[in-house]
């Protein structure tokens, strides 16, 4: 082990999140703003951009570009958290609570991403 534990838990967790993209993509079709185009282009290849990224924090060779490309990652996410907070049907059935508490995890996880810069 290179990096410390909770480096590969990160990781781990973007190539879960990557490959329920591919599992359930009609999920996040539903919270697609509308006007992206090739929506589900845009969800399949952010689920490959997960996956990649998840596997690229594990070597020493990637990992830096792999967190530069995290961080910039959950910047674009931003857009569809904003999105959902649009209307009622945009939200699709999540409490508004819990879209608002997203956009500060959101900067919180780029933070710990941009934590391990210095390992």
């Amino acid at each position: 082990m290179i990096y410390p534990w909770d480096l590969y838990v990160m990781a781990g967790m973007y190539m879960v999140a990557g490959i329920m993209h591919f599992i359930y993509p009609k999920a996040y079709m539903r919270i697609m703003p509308k006007y992206l185009p090739h929506q589900k282009g845009l969800v399949l290849g952010s689920g490959v951009a997960e996956i990649v990224l998840g596997i690229a924090l594990c070597f020493p060779f990637s990992k830096n570009w792999a967190i530069y490309g995290i961080i910039l990652m959950l910047a674009v996410f931003l857009l569809v958290h904003f999105y959902m907070l649009s209307g009622k049907k945009a939200s699709a059935g999540i409490p508004k609570w819990i879209l608002v508490l997203r956009i500060p995890l959101q900067f919180g996880l780029m933070y710990w991403a941009y934590w391990y810069l210095k390992f």
